[in-house]
């Protein structure tokens, strides 16, 4: 079996990507992939170094304004989609899988005209434009929110939840308190704004960290992503942090051991990015979510509200984050231990752990009902 898998940008899109893959390799053994992404996406970075084939094809999402780069952006997704369809040809799929981010816009589409079985896996509430036009072409949709199947032709959607790694789900609190030199018995906050990291959770982490270096009564993990990390440290440093000298304080500009970070956290300040959310009620681990402001269709707190609804997190707008509100909504759950428990547990109601299964299963099922046509 040859599958093409596409996802772009984003950690977002690329680690469910690989967990798709990883699942469906496990099923069949002898499956063989090809990664398609962009050159300029944190896909060209991860993707070689999983040892899988990449190929690139580049292209750039429109602006929502009238713009004379939407005419620059057009000419280039023209060109994305020949240069698809070469790759897809060449490679002969017998499924082509999309996981989210502009690239999967032409991917999807060539392999759809040349008949070849497509699946969508869609991460939102509200799914993106890209998405929303796909699910006219592809054949199947796996949706990774209740909220989510609306959007899209009943006949071709099923509601799976986000797939998510395997060791999101056995890493545990004390491999996780060792590998970042945390104790274990001590409650423990982590904070990321994502892959790229967030400039305004940075920025009003600092007094945090600040006033913890003082308590030391609770540990912070603080991811700030690589382009803020040296000035988050220089803040600290001029603050009078000295973190060699802080032991429950760590401060790193990026993670690939993310899910022992999540097996030690007891709390966690994010994003509302689907598959961040996906791992955390995996594991039910109560949030403060910051959503993304500027993300397409204001997805992010759509998917936000929803956790919150559900009692499994507290959502502070990202126009009213301040050091101190930031502060004070850490000490209120800090401080309620029934409180996190009760969130802990709305999350947990929330996680659908076997997402990777139903999904894989999803396309095994597509491939064989090619193969008998």
């Amino acid at each position: 079996m040859k599958i093409i898998i596409s996802g772009g940008g984003t950690g977002g899109h690329i680690y469910p990507a690989l967990t798709i893959m990883r699942t469906i390799e496990e099923k069949y053994p002898d499956t063989s992939f090809l990664y398609v992404g962009t050159h300029k996406g944190l896909e060209a970075d991860i993707i070689p170094k999983e040892n899988i084939p990449f190929a690139t094809v580049d292209i750039q999402g429109f602006k929502r304004s009238l713009s004379p780069a939407n005419f620059v952006r057009a000419g280039l997704a023209a060109v994305g989609v020949a240069k698809a369809m070469n790759v897809v040809r060449k490679f002969k799929p017998d499924a082509v899988i999309g996981t989210g981010g502009y690239v999967c816009g032409p991917v999807l589409m060539a392999a759809s005209m040349l008949g070849i079985p497509t699946l969508i896996q869609e991460q939102n509430v509200v799914p993106g434009i890209t998405n929303k036009i796909l699910a006219k072409f592809v054949t199947r949709i796996a949706a990774g929110t209740p909220e989510a199947e609306k959007h899209f032709p009943a006949g071709k959607v099923i509601c799976t939840g986000n797939p998510i790694r395997k060791a999101v789900l056995t890493a545990t609190r004390e491999e996780g308190a060792k590998a970042f030199g945390f104790d274990p018995a001590k409650k423990t906050v982590l904070i990321s704004g994502g892959s790229r990291g967030a400039r305004s959770i940075n920025n009003a982490m600092v007094d945090v960290l600040v006033e913890a270096a003082k308590q030391r009564e609770v540990q912070y993990l603080h991811v700030t992503g690589k382009l803020d990390y040296e000035d988050i440290i220089g803040h600290l440093a001029e603050k009078g942090v000295n973190l060699a000298e802080t032991p429950n304080i760590k401060v790193e500009p990026y993670l690939y051991n993310m899910p022992q970070a999540m097996a030690m956290a007891d709390l966690v300040v994010y994003r509302a990015g689907a598959t961040g959310l996906a791992e955390l009620t995996a594991r039910g681990i109560p949030a403060i979510l910051i959503p993304y402001p500027y993300a397409a269709e204001n997805h992010q707190e759509h998917n936000a509200r929803a956790l919150e609804a559900a009692g499994a997190a507290k959502v502070i707008l990202n126009r009213e984050l301040k050091s101190d509100i930031l502060q004070s909504t850490l000490q209120e759950l800090l401080a309620d231990d029934a409180k996190l428990a009760s969130m802990a547990a709305a999350s947990k109601s929330l996680g659908k752990p076997q997402a990777a299964e139903d999904i894989a299963q999803m396309v095994i099922d597509m491939t064989q009902g090619r193969k008998t046509k």
